[in-house]
């Protein structure tokens, strides 16, 4: 398959504890109890936006037909939504950007290295994908600590950037589906 394959229909991702999947009216509710909270966009570079704010606003419009993809994490036990990853900013059918969030009481959990392995492995495995890149604040240790449990590569330190809306120190993460392929036998996905 290729991105153009997921144009209209996104995927649907699933590892043990968890599926990666496209957000509905119904996850408004569960949206409703994390999406809000100021705590998440201490390093994303900006505040909760005003569909971030009132979840029920991200499913007003119809969704335009897109490569990229904004999936919800949600558990298996109960279908509960309790963060979201993104594969967007896609160039030339080759790289994207990555990003992902949890709510606060599901941290600390491996949630987040189970879904990024999974869409890393997704990227690389269901698309042609060859680079998979994301931006992350120098303060931000948890998310440092999780792209490289991932196996995701420093490669590079921008000095007082502009990460989306906010200005600061910021590190360039990366993973090339080479460095995937040769890192499968060490990464436990």
């Amino acid at each position: 398959m290729a991105l153009k394959d997921y144009i209209i229909t996104k995927p649907h991702i699933e590892t043990p504890r968890l599926i990666l999947r496209p957000m509905t009216k119904e996850d408004v509710p569960s949206l409703k109890e994390w999406m809000p909270d100021s705590n998440l966009y201490k390093y994303w570079g900006k505040g909760p936006s005003k569909s971030e704010k009132n979840p029920e606003l991200m499913f007003e419009k119809e969704e335009k037909p897109t490569k990229s993809f904004h999936l919800g994490i949600s558990l298996k036990s109960n279908n509960k939504v309790i963060g979201d990853i993104y594969a967007y900013l896609i160039e030339k059918d080759r790289m994207a950007s990555i990003a992902i969030r949890l709510s606060t009481a599901h941290q600390n959990n491996g949630y987040g290295k189970e879904s990024l392995r999974a869409m890393t492995q997704f990227c690389f495995e269901k698309t042609e994908l060859q680079r998979l890149w994301t931006e992350v604040d120098i303060r931000n240790e948890a998310s440092i600590h999780l792209l490289e449990k991932c196996g995701y590569l420093r490669e590079g330190h921008i000095r007082q950037g502009k990460m989306v809306n906010t200005w600061c120190d910021y590190y360039i993460y990366g993973i090339l589906k080479s460095d995937y392929e040769n890192s499968l036998k060490k990464i436990d996905i």
